[in-house]
This record gives C-alpha cells, structure tokens and sequence, in this order.
C-alpha cells in the first residue's frame, strides 16, 4: 500500500539541477561564485556516487554505478572502494549498497532546523485528530527532504523515513514549494526537469507542471491525486517563519479508501491551515 507522502529555509531559487545554495564550479569566477582553482572535482565524483544510492533507492553493481553518475568503470570501481574503506558504503563482490554511516552526513543539519521541533507536538495533535499520517519537508534542488513525520497507527498508514526524498514534482509538499520559488526561475526548472510519470494518473509534461504551479501558487495548497503512489492522496500548504519567509511544507496523506480528493480540500485542508497557523503563532514566542 501506500508507503510514502509527503523546504529550505528562505525563498531560494532553483537555477539548476546543483543543490540550492551551492554553485557551477565552470561559471566565471566573481565575488559570489567558486573559482574552478577552488573546486575539487574528486570530491564532487564521490558526492555524485553517494547520490546516485539516494535516486535509485537500490543497490547497484558496478556498472549501474557507472551509468548513473556517467563515470567511466574503472573510475567509479576507485571512488566505490575508497567509500567501502571510509565505512559509507558496503559490497559483497559485486553489489554496492550504502551504509547506516552516511545518516550522519544528514541528521546534524536536520536536527538543527528547530522550525521542526517547534512544528512536532502540533503535527502529533493533528494526526491523532484526523486519524492521518503528517509530513513536513523542505526542498533540496528539485527534491523534496522530509525533515519532520508522524505516522497514523491505523492498519493501512503512510510512513516516511526522515532524511529520505522525492521528485518535488511528484509530491504535494514538492510542488507547493515550487510554486513558491521565483516565476522567473520556473523555465530554468522546467528545464531541468526529470519528469518520470509514478503511476497513470502522474501528469508528465513540463506544460502540464507549469500550469499546476500556478494553480497551486494561486490558490496556497497542492493536492496530489495518486501520481506519487496508486491509493494514496496528498495534500499540502506552506509554512512561514514569523518573518514571512518561507520555511517548508507540511502534509497530510491519506489512503484513497477513506477520502476522496474533495474530502482532502473540504475536510483536511482547514486543519492543516489551522495546524499551520499555531505552529507559525509559536515560533513568535
């Protein structure tokens, strides 16, 4: 059944397919950007082979490696190697798979993002009164990060794994934090768009998520009707710090056999605003 629903801190804007707030070591060196004498692109490969564990959510031969990252064989076969031996990674011969080590990459900087802290205790209320599981999540490029759960304890529940992503595209939280970035950035990322229809009923096209951005920018709520997962509903706001800059998105999913989408908008959506609203009133104190 369903297993997974579900932002940066600011108002950032997604420029390309580089994580926010980092920069394109072959821009031109200026005041703001790296120079390409400061960039160790070693240390990026190895970044590239973690991530490529984190997009495919699988283990990989030797070869997979390679094909994800664009490496050749025999750079990726050095790279793997060397993260077995720092303990990220782990191989039996010929499949690689990460390690529990490298939560540790990520878990420091979410603890650290006390919005979520503050945000918990409200999310448990709201859960425990619609029966539903609660997500809260920022945005990491074109991913969504989930940062912050509470899982319904009914016998079909969504669950989330903090630390763990998805396509923004594909999720409510993800798409109202799209929206929310500068219109003027949207070509940008739509172009750098991996679009990978989930299911049927996922829209696929870049026109197609265009003008649902705008619908979700328009109204301040995405709803999303199965396309991450079959049986599953989605639907989320925006979460502002006191300051009015946003902070992430926050959910509630439900399986499709106890709502309907006019039950998500007539029924969930006003406790999560109201969620929302004594989550933001808290952080003022």
């Amino acid at each position: 059944m369903a297993k997974q629903a579900a932002e940066q801190t600011g108002t950032p804007s997604v420029v390309s397919e580089n994580r926010l707030g980092t920069v394109d070591p072959d821009a031109a060196p200026d005041d703001d950007k790296l120079s390409s004498r400061d960039f160790v692109s070693s240390l990026s490969r190895g970044l590239a082979i973690l991530s490529s564990f984190s997009r495919t959510s699988r283990k990989m031969t030797l070869s997979e490696v390679a094909a994800e990252t664009g490496m050749s064989r025999a750079t990726a076969r050095r790279f793997l190697l060397t993260l077995v031996k720092e303990g990220y990674v782990v191989t039996d011969g010929k499949m690689f798979d990460l390690t529990p080590k490298v939560l540790d990459l990520g878990f420091a900087v979410l603890s650290k993002i006390g919005i979520w802290d503050r945000a918990r205790p409200f999310m448990e209320r709201l859960s425990l009164h619609t029966g539903e599981s609660c997500t809260a999540a920022i945005l990491d490029g074109l991913d969504v990060v989930y940062v912050a759960g509470v899982q319904a304890h009914n016998i079909i529940s969504v669950g989330i794994t903090i630390g763990s992503r998805q396509s923004a595209f594909y999720t409510a939280n993800g798409r109202v934090l799209l929206a929310a970035q500068p219109q003027e950035d949207w070509d940008t990322i739509l172009r750098s768009a991996r679009l990978v229809p989930r299911t049927a009923y996922s829209i696929a096209t870049p026109g197609e998520i265009r003008a649902e951005l705008e619908r979700v920018r328009a109204q301040g709520w995405a709803l999303v009707d199965q396309e991450l997962e079959l049986g599953l509903l989605s639907i989320a706001i925006p979460l502002h710090y006191r300051s009015g800059v946003l902070a992430g998105a926050i959910n509630i999913a439900v399986p499709s056999i106890r709502a309907t989408p006019e039950d998500m908008v007539e029924t969930f959506l006003p406790q999560l605003r109201d969620t929302a609203e004594l989550i933001q009133q808290s952080l003022a104190r």
